[in-house]
């Protein structure tokens, strides 16, 4: 299954926030047995909080979002995905409830405000948040999955938790290492990395990543990584691969 993060924030845009919730989505979903292939970053703004979940659907059959479900002017996530899905929305009662206790016991009005943070689309379902206020949603749409998650990592991390059992696809296991080389450049590795997957034939992928000068002093760190029905034969993958690059890299060394 094809995924799409899209992320909403002007505040990843702007570069004040670091963009740490598409590692974590990005990582879950691949050892779910996704394929995370595309991301879109979009800022708090109607038109492109629209455009940004078309594209998504246009490309992704799990799409999830992150980020703009607050009780703030720019939180507008649920209600431009919805509007842009042509998709009412409404009270969610069993989230009304939850916010009432949250804020009543406290003594807080629930304003139109803190009201808008649980009102979903029809249709949709609720996906509590035990760390936070906003609840996130589970959606499907036009064959498709579409999960809102809230931007704040810890609240993000917790509803994606929630939801996880269900989107693993239970068709294929995802496994990889990394481990390091010294003293050998990207560009000399290059022919052996090139070899080794034309010869596993789609089994494998190899990815270095330089650590340092690719001249002076050069350090990789590389990833070896497999998909397979079974993780055992992923891992057996993995492990023949490592060892067949420890074992022939020192002859590329240099050239």
């Amino acid at each position: 299954m094809k995924a799409v993060v899209l992320t909403i924030g002007n505040e990843i845009l702007k570069g004040k926030t670091v963009n740490t919730n598409l590692s974590h989505i990005g990582q879950v979903l691949t050892y779910a047995g996704h394929d995370v292939f595309r991301e879109l970053t979009v800022s708090d703004n109607p038109d492109e909080i629209s455009w940004g979940i078309q594209r998504a659907l246009e490309s992704g059959d799990l799409i999830i979002t992150t980020g703009g479900l607050g009780p703030t002017f720019d939180d507008m996530t649920v209600e431009c995905i919805s509007k842009s899905l042509c998709i009412e929305t409404q009270l969610d009662k069993t989230e009304l409830k939850y916010l009432e206790e949250r804020y009543h016991t406290r003594g807080i009005e629930l304003t139109e405000e803190r009201l808008k943070m649980v009102r979903l689309p029809v249709g949709s379902r609720a996906l509590h948040n035990p760390v936070g206020a906003a609840p996130g949603v589970y959606l499907k749409y036009d064959g498709k999955i579409i999960v809102i998650l809230p931007g704040v990592p810890a609240e993000m991390k917790a509803l994606l938790d929630v939801v996880l059992p269900e989107l693993r696809t239970g068709e294929r296991e995802y496994y990889e290492e990394t481990f390091p080389l010294e003293g050998i450049m990207e560009s000399s590795l290059a022919p052996l990395v090139e070899k080794i997957m034309k010869k596993w034939s789609g089994k494998v992928y190899i990815k270095s990543h330089p650590q340092r000068s690719e001249i002076d002093n050069p350090s990789l760190n590389v990833e070896v990584s497999s998909w397979n029905e079974k993780l055992s034969r992923a891992r057996e993958t993995v492990s023949a691969v490592v060892k067949e690059i420890k074992e022939n890299y020192r002859d590329f060394v240099g050239k």
